[in-house]
């Protein structure tokens, strides 16, 4: 029952997140892109902790060891943080799809980690679901290689980083709530952005941010909120592989909503066969057992209600 919970909220997590990378595409045209990430970040960090002092979960904080401090500290810095500059540095440098297709490949890293780091078992049916998700993805994002730049280099970094960040939050998620691990990660990397725009002398633009720009800050602040409490909520259900190529998922959903919204996308073949392989790959990754599990609880649910 949990893996299906876990499951249902990874799925919501894909939804959010295609529908997020459009409206971060136009709310970033807005404002310094490192000023705009912290401030996201920072509101949702306040929002989780005002979530966890309103459900009465404060002692939950008290009680933390030393090594969670850690712990929240470094997904904070390695996952809120760090990844951001670099990725955001990183596509100012590249071609927009080669890097968002390089971004996609966090499964494969977060899967080779999980093996090593959290016992997961390598299978055939995972080394080609994989294999589909990363052929499909290069499909339908519609990759055309111009070489490998140091744009390439840093959204590759900062995709490592966030690989890495999800095998810790895993391990945290054993003990601690997801609450918990959310705020960690939002609140300790908003702090690590403003120290390192302050340490370049842009944390003053946050004071000339307009009301134009705190509409857009709100408005990717709310689908940042949903994308991180389904994740890392679905996190602590499902197999870190499972949970990161679920979220493969979330390209071909960005490019429904800016063909609905007349952006001009054409549909070649080879996207079609890109978004064919990217759900087929999903599928093997997630298991036809647990898919059928997942299918047969739904549909008892809908039939008692």
């Amino acid at each position: 029952m949990n893996q299906n919970k876990g499951l249902l909220l990874v799925l919501s997590t894909a939804i959010i997140s295609g529908a997020s990378i459009y409206v971060n595409s136009l709310a970033v045209k807005f404002g310094n892109p490192y000023v705009f990430t912290g401030l996201k970040n920072l509101l949702v960090g306040v929002a989780f902790l005002s979530l966890i002092l309103v459900l009465k979960e404060w002692k939950s904080i008290k009680k933390l060891t030393q090594r969670q401090w850690w712990q929240l500290v470094l997904i904070g810095l390695i996952g809120g943080a760090i990844p951001f500059l670099l990725f955001f540095k990183g596509l100012s440098l590249t071609i927009a799809a080669q890097g968002s297709f390089i971004h996609k490949t966090l499964f494969i890293f977060v899967s080779f980690l999980a093996i090593a780091f959290l016992k997961e078992k390598l299978n055939k049916s995972l080394l080609i679901g994989l294999g589909a998700l990363l052929v499909g993805n290069f499909l339908f994002l519609g990759i055309e290689p111009k070489g490998i730049g140091w744009g390439d280099g840093l959204v590759l970094l900062a995709t490592l980083f966030w690989a890495a960040e999800v095998i810790i939050a895993k391990k945290a998620l054993q003990k601690l709530s997801a609450r918990l691990v959310i705020w960690g990660r939002m609140f300790f990397g908003s702090v690590f952005i403003f120290i390192f725009l302050a340490s370049i002398g842009q944390a003053q633009a946050v004071f000339a941010y307009n009301p134009e720009q705190w509409k857009w800050v709100l408005i990717t602040s709310v689908f940042l909120f949903g994308y991180v409490f389904t994740f890392y909520h679905g996190l602590k259900y499902v197999r870190a592989s499972v949970a990161t190529s679920v979220l493969a998922l979330g390209a071909p959903i960005t490019g429904l909503i800016t063909l609905v919204a007349n952006e001009g996308i054409v549909w070649a073949p080879q996207k079609a066969g890109g978004l064919v392989l990217i759900f087929i790959g999903t599928m093997l990754v997630i298991g036809f057992k647990s898919l059928k599990s997942l299918l047969i609880n739904k549909y008892a649910d809908a039939k008692d209600n």
